[in-house]
């Protein structure tokens, strides 16, 4: 296809600052458009926290000493430039500290809806400096969702620039939509007319900047095909699903792949031993190892259970609580869980601990080295979400010869199949019902099939065979493009 110009706005991106999966995927989408041979300009906030560590830098002179008005406020801001490692492609880092240098990616504070329209506006300010006429404007999550209202009111006057620009809107997660107060509209602003917004919310009080990019962009996208259709449903549009209805011919579910660069087997840093589906004598030494560091001693016949999470009721945190205790107690076998969140589910995860212990193990925080030790070394890895837009763990479970234990729901049902042991065919365990008693079914089902080896390696082997790599992904997003 013909090459297109593209700005692509995201709050974060990997491996600068991420807070999940919005990075990963910011940052391997748009490597790949680039490869592709497409002029992507990413525009991401400088963060305090962002790790631009043996990084290749450089200033942009043109957009040194830039201002943007957002409100009423003028906002001064400097762009510099990083290269993704492993790529050629240079990201757009809006550097401005009186929003963004500050000790977390999101907040609470008040001004966190100015945080995200400066930096909406400042990447549009970058294109018109830089005389850069994108084809598309991609935005992402409610942090850049104003970007298609802002092209067709405040922006509608440069013709030059942004006359034939078309702005796609991915949904990474709707349950995130940045609502605040309506006595901040004229943040919205200048340019921006209050008949342009949501009247029905305005009324309530409320401006919801998801919605808005919702009913302004050219088209929506979502990150799977299954939760496409779950958003466009009360029970998973969390208030949005009668704008998406609305929108039906224009909302497309597009599957998140995998950057096989960074999670592979056979060529990832973190392991201290490769491997790959021909043999897998690297992953049993993986599991060794990784036993032998948290001080979990087992024999290779005692199944290791992984997860790597944000401990929310989103990731079904909830029904572990009867069933891990339950398990524990009747089945031979480790856990071992990354992650942090809300104070009661690490609290439970540290009983969990104090109670089993040398045979449950929790690491509160994130360490990306342990999240691919426990991705290689796990026997199964544990995905129970109550709803999971992509999910991209089950995808590196895959790879990594891990069996993925999942809800059937959004990407994790577009991506794991449940296995039939008559056949031979399926890649993982998946249960229907959000309760305890379909979790602990599915784990129970993993840990039997675990017992039997021949069954055991031909699953593996299913799993490690997909390929849900970006290249095939990436040309869904470009036949997108080239629609518009």
């Amino acid at each position: 296809m013909a090459s297109q110009r593209i700005c692509f706005l995201s709050a974060e991106i990997s491996p600068f600052a991420k807070t999940g999966g919005l990075g990963d995927v910011a940052s391997a989408l748009s490597r790949h458009l680039h490869r592709r041979g497409h002029d992507i300009r990413v525009f991401v906030p400088l963060h305090a926290l962002s790790d631009l560590q043996g990084c290749e830098q450089r200033q942009v002179e043109a957009l040194q000493g830039r201002s943007v008005t957002v409100g009423t406020n003028e906002f001064r801001y400097d762009v510099h430039e990083a290269r993704l490692p492993g790529s050629e492609l240079w990201v757009q880092l809006i550097d401005c500290p009186a929003l963004f240098d500050r000790p977390f990616i999101y907040t609470d504070a008040q001004d966190e809806h100015l945080r995200y329209l400066m930096l909406t506006r400042a990447a549009l300010d970058c294109c018109q400096r830089l005389g850069f006429a994108p084809d598309i404007v991609h935005c992402n999550d409610w942090h850049t969702a104003f970007a298609p209202l802002l092209l067709r009111t405040a922006y509608a006057w440069d013709q030059q620039v942004f006359a034939a620009t078309r702005s796609v809107f991915t949904i990474h997660n709707i349950g995130y939509q940045g609502v605040f107060s309506a006595s901040a509209a004229a943040d919205v602003g200048p340019g921006v007319s209050i008949e342009a917004f949501h009247q029905a919310d305005l009324g309530l009080g409320r401006i919801n900047p998801m919605r808005h990019g919702i009913l302004y962009a050219d088209a929506v996208t979502t990150v799977s095909p299954t939760y496409a259709d779950e958003i466009r449903t009360p029970e998973g549009g969390y208030g949005l699903d009668a704008d998406l209805r609305a929108r039906q011919d224009s909302v497309y579910g597009i599957l998140n792949g995998v950057d096989y660069d960074a999670w592979n087997p056979a060529t990832d840093q973190y392991l201290p031993f490769k491997y790959q589906a021909g043999d897998l004598t690297g992953k049993a030494r993986n599991k060794e190892a990784l036993l032998d560091l948290l001080r979990m001693p087992a024999p290779a016949s005692v199944p290791l259970v992984g997860m790597v999470t944000r401990l929310t009721h989103q990731k079904g945190i909830d029904l572990l609580f009867e069933t891990l205790p339950q398990l524990l107690r009747q089945r031979d076998f480790r856990f071992v869980a990354l992650g942090s969140g809300e104070p009661r589910y690490e609290r439970f995860m540290h009983d969990l601990q104090q109670q089993f212990p040398g045979r449950v193990v929790f690491y509160s925080g994130y360490s990306e080295e342990l999240a691919h030790f426990i991705e290689a070394a796990a026997d199964i890895f544990l995905m129970p979400s109550l709803y999971e837009p992509c999910g991209l763990n089950q995808l590196y479970s895959l790879k990594y010869g891990t069996v993925p234990v999942v809800r059937r729901t959004g990407g994790l049902a577009d991506s794991v199949q449940h296995f039939d042991p008559s056949t031979g065919q399926g890649t993982g365990v998946v249960f229907n019902d959000f309760d305890a008693g379909g979790l602990r079914w599915a784990l129970d089902t993993a840990l039997e099939w675990f017992g039997w080896p021949s069954i055991w390696r031909r699953l593996v082997q299913n799993g490690m065979q997909q390929d849900f790599s970006w290249d095939a992904r990436v040309t869904e997003y470009e036949s997108l493009y080239e629609r518009l």
